[in-house]
């Protein structure tokens, strides 16, 4: 296992941690990891664009006018496209875009993320957050000290958390649950934060 010096929300030294090999300690996989966030970008995807085909629009029960001696072409119903008001030709439907993706792969995508994460210097672990009550300026204030920047994806154990409500608000700071960790997520973030009871100890889970 990898050792990793935690710090304090002052961007001190603490105590040294081993990082679990399952989650930072594999060869990232690139193929695995590209197919899963396409996969969780296509689920994102509502997939309820509708346009009306000829028999779903209104009108259209006689011709619009006679088959000879208008001198226009030939029409059989305005339900024709090219008549305002009519169909769409092989316009889009409502559809899904999900694709499945196997559980053992969306594991091992997250695996791959926070190993080539960890791999750059990118993964930070605080010993305990001590924030006295919510404060947004506190949280920023603790980000800077721990050399973070860019966008940082800081990892809470609960919501309700005077962790996670100081530092939710905070621009390009997202604030994620152990349980909602995904390899999207990580990957566009440039710092990954966790808090040692957040920290992810073994493939099965989280402390």
């Amino acid at each position: 296992m990898a050792k990793l010096t935690m710090k304090n929300p002052a961007g001190k030294n603490a105590a040294s941690i081993e990082l679990s090999d399952d989650f930072f300690g594999v060869v990232p996989n690139v193929a695995v990891m590209h197919q899963v966030v396409v996969a969780q970008l296509a689920h994102r995807r509502a997939g309820t664009q509708s346009t009306k085909g000829r028999a779903e629009v209104s009108g259209g029960g006689k011709k619009p006018f006679s088959q000879k001696g208008t001198g226009n072409a030939r029409q059989g119903s305005i339900r024709a496209p090219q008549f305002v008001g009519g169909a769409v030709t092989l316009g889009p439907t409502p559809r899904k875009y999900s694709q499945r993706t196997p559980k053992k792969m969306v594991q091992l995508a997250l695996r791959s993320a926070l190993s080539d994460r960890a791999r750059d210097g990118k993964v930070v672990v605080v010993d305990a957050w001590s924030f006295d009550k919510p404060s947004a300026k506190a949280g920023a204030a603790a980000l800077a000290a721990l050399g973070t920047s860019g966008k940082v994806m800081v990892v809470v154990k609960s919501a309700t958390s005077d962790a996670a409500k100081s530092l939710r608000n905070l621009a390009d700071v997202q604030v994620v649950l152990t349980s909602e960790l995904n390899a999207y997520d990580v990957l566009v973030n440039d710092w990954i934060v966790f808090s040692q009871d957040s920290l992810p100890t073994s493939a099965g889970g989280a402390k």
